[in-house]
């Protein structure tokens, strides 16, 4: 499937949104996916868990791991096809980290699933929980890429849909954006 597939895809299930959006890393941007409005569909979610599971399956993969709370449907259904264990992390007080009995194994190895990632601060810190409990990432996998491949977070890295939407720093955002009122529809709470 092209990217335009995939965007089409994101429109028809009103995944794809447009206005004024604080995205979870606390950048501004015109435009914001929701990933659950397209996984609630359930020939989307296999399709795009089928995608992942078989850019993955020459590797001895273990565990799905993702982050709370965007990455859950995803990374459990990825699991569910790849056949593997799945947990997610989760924040307490502020810290990512593994919860509800959830644990690694040292030397076990992980596959980090999320749904969108911009700068993939959620991302890496689910990495760091990873190496911290002793396991092994083995690759990264995301639905959308916001950062068109500027960001790398790991060498075996896959994205469903990967392109730049515009975001910016709170300091910089332009006027046309700033007469929008802002909507926060990411899982994190922001700290001002």
């Amino acid at each position: 499937m092209s990217r335009d597939d995939y965007l089409n895809i994101f429109r028809e299930t009103g995944a794809l949104l447009e206005g004024h959006f604080v995205l979870t890393s606390g950048r501004h941007s015109p435009s914001y996916f929701q990933c659950a409005k397209v996984l609630q569909h359930p020939q989307y979610l296999s399709m795009f868990s089928q995608k992942i599971s078989d850019h993955f399956e020459s590797l001895d993969i273990d565990t799905v791991i993702s982050p709370a709370v965007g990455g859950i449907v995803i990374g459990t259904d990825v699991g569910r096809v790849m056949g593997k264990c799945t947990i997610f992390a989760e924040r307490e007080n502020g810290k990512m980290t593994l919860r509800r009995g959830f644990t690694i194994r040292p030397g076990e190895k992980v596959l980090v699933v999320e749904d969108v990632i911009t700068t993939g601060g959620s991302v890496k810190e689910v990495m760091n929980v990873v190496d911290a409990f002793g396991g092994i990432v083995m690759g990264v996998a995301v639905i959308v890429d916001r950062s068109n491949e500027t960001v790398v977070l790991h060498k075996d890295q896959f994205s469903l849909v990967s392109m730049e939407v515009l975001s910016y720093e709170e300091s910089k955002i332009p006027k046309e954006l700033e007469s929008i009122p802002t909507t926060k529809p990411g899982s994190r709470s922001l700290k001002k």
